[in-house]
């Protein structure tokens, strides 16, 4: 009986899928409860960092709770995708969902602000993977054109989570306790169940092809790419308190920029084994996605981070009415995902739709650059319908441009090199906007106490004994009786506005109205910036098979080539390297 050659594999079945669709409609479920954990835990802390920074005691320091899980979570994404890519998606993603909630277990026990900032760091290394890893694994099982279909329901779920977030945060934080725990754990602790069905429905549906490849794993790029971007987000975050020019500022600038360019010199010498291989950004598509990815994410976060401002400051709602009136942003941005997902799926076409997308986005900040403090509300829901929108078209089809230009053993890397580049993007718009704002103030504020018509409103008020009486009044009647605090009235708290008599409050509102106008003229010239890229954009047509398919594909042949030259009487092939790796002898799909 003849030996079988041990370097020979079993080709598949011709036409037997390497996941049934069963299979695969479980995966994603179970990616999208991932997803849905990440994206809720960046939103679900706002409503209630009030009244846990109360409880421990550390109102000044809860800025660094944000800043810790934002910066960590952003670090570590290109990490996740190039372990993936050597190791697997299935453990790295088990690794990401783990540390995620022990960090939010954690999380539930601090017993100070500074232990909180540490487990949100904690729950940032688990984050950081359960954003990226969930679009390579749909890269891996489903090709281009279906991914499109789906890509808008993960798109879908992030809205979700952004409008149930602050009512999550806000219910718990407002009950004293739930099982002789305080109130705001539980914020924490939610994350449990929906991260343990997550993690079993992964362990057990999520088997993708085995495969071992040897390549070095590039730790100097790992270390110095911490090097260079946290100290810029550190100071993107934290310039505005320090100052600009400040000694801390100006460390920064320089140990970021030394770590950049000493981590691009790294990379170069790395190669294909680099944490972001350069050579992705030889492709022009990757080049212009990732380029239009960092502007998308800058007018993604610049109007998601005013727009809740606005609408609780200038329109007094509470940070639960705010989450609930940013449903138009959530409702355009699911329309348009799904919407553009259907097109992709059927025609294949997707090149026009970062055209469309900014140009929508373009319109929506020409209409929020209208607002007055005295603008109807509907003027600012309509800016977010449209804002959504052109958000909707954009995210899904940028990641996809990315996956497709990029062979499929590079497939982890390139999504969560696009995701790590559009997270930079809304790093730099929330630095930007917030520094912008909080710097022209003091100037609008001074402007609005200046209007004759506030001015004469104002003093009809202060001559009311009724207006002088009210408690609720009693705050901003010290501010007008130190004009010098006008300026800066608002910087800390702006509570004192919801009870003020409207007449007293109209100048802050006004002021503070006209100072949003300036981020969002900034947001939208970079937007118009990328209007002007996107046409240039080249979209390459879509591949008709998936990931996993072509990459079985690939090694199947290789296997069969080896065979061949392996034969006796054949002639051996020069040997060449392959950065293909090679399928483990007898491995079956779904044997990881």
């Amino acid at each position: 009986m003849p030996q079988r050659d041990p370097r020979s594999v079993e080709p598949a079945e011709p036409d037997a899928p390497l996941m049934s669709r069963r299979q695969i409609m479980l995966v994603l479920v179970g990616l999208m409860m991932a997803m849905f954990l990440s994206s809720l835990s960046q939103t679900v802390v706002g409503t209630s960092m009030r009244t846990i920074a109360d409880d421990l005691h550390g109102l000044d320091l809860q800025v660094w709770v944000v800043t810790a899980f934002l910066i960590v979570s952003t670090i570590v994404t290109p990490i996740y995708g190039k372990l993936s890519d050597i190791f697997g998606r299935r453990p790295l993603f088990i690794i990401a969902i783990v540390l995620f909630l022990v960090g939010s277990i954690a999380c539930s026990f601090a017993v100070d602000m500074v232990q909180l900032a540490a487990f949100r760091a904690l729950q940032g290394l688990g984050a950081g993977g359960l954003m990226s890893l969930p679009l390579t694994i749909m890269g891996d099982v489903l090709s281009p054109r279906e991914r499109a279909k789906y890509q808008g329901y993960f798109l879908a779920v992030f809205g979700i989570s952004s409008i149930i977030g602050p009512l999550i945060g806000g219910v718990f934080a407002g009950e004293e306790q739930i099982l002789f725990l305080d109130g705001w754990r539980w914020v924490f602790l939610f994350n449990l169940p929906i991260g343990a069905a997550a993690l079993w429905m992964v362990w057990r549906y999520l088997h993708l092809p085995a495969h071992h490849e040897r390549v070095r794993i590039d730790w100097w790029g790992a270390a110095l790419l911490v090097v260079g971007v946290v100290p810029l987000l550190l100071v993107g975050e934290q310039g505005r308190e320090w100052g600009w020019g400040s000694l801390a500022s100006i460390a920064c600038y320089v140990v970021g920029v030394v770590g950049i360019a000493l981590f691009i010199w790294v990379e170069h010498r790395m190669g294909d084994a680099a944490l972001i291989p350069l050579k992705l950004f030889r492709n022009r598509t990757f080049s212009m996605a990732t380029l239009l990815g960092v502007f998308t994410g800058f007018g993604m976060f610049a109007g998601m981070m005013m727009i809740p401002f606005v609408l609780q400051i200038v329109h007094g709602m509470n940070p639960t009415e705010a989450g609930l009136s940013t449903l138009p942003m959530i409702l355009g941005l699911m329309i348009a995902s799904i919407g553009s997902g259907q097109v992709i799926a059927r025609t294949g076409r997707y090149g026009f739709f970062p055209v469309l997308g900014l140009a929508v986005m373009a319109v929506a900040y020409g209409v929020l650059v209208t607002l007055q403090y005295d603008s109807p509300l509907w003027i600012l829901l309509v800016g977010q319908l449209l804002l959504g929108l052109g958000l909707g078209q954009l995210m899904q089809t940028l990641t996809i441009a990315s996956q497709n230009s990029v062979e499929p053993k590079d497939m982890g890397v390139a999504t969560s090199a696009a995701t790590f580049f559009r997270q930079l993007g809304g790093t730099a718009g929330v630095a930007v906007v917030f520094s912008m704002l909080f710097a022209r103030l003091p100037e609008t504020l001074q402007a609005a106490f200046g209007r004759p018509d506030l001015r004469a409103d104002l003093a009809v008020a202060l001559e009311d004994p009724a207006v002088l009486a009210d408690p609720g009044n009693e705050r901003i009647l010290g501010i007008l009786q130190d004009p010098s605090q006008i300026g800066t009235a608002l910087n800390e708290d702006s509570s004192f506005l919801n009870t003020a008599d409207p007449r007293l409050a109209a100048p802050f509102l006004d002021g503070f109205s006209n100072a949003t106008t300036g981020p969002f003229w900034v947001a939208l010239a970079v937007v118009g910036v990328a209007l002007v890229l996107a046409f240039f954009f080249k979209a390459p047509p879509l591949r008709q098979k998936s990931a996993m398919e072509e990459a079985m594909e690939a090694r199947a042949a290789q296997s069969q080539l080896e065979a061949d030259a392996a034969a006796p009487g054949s002639v051996s092939p020069p040997v060449t390297t392959s950065s293909n790796p090679v399928i483990r002898p007898g491995a079956r799909p779904g044997a990881s």
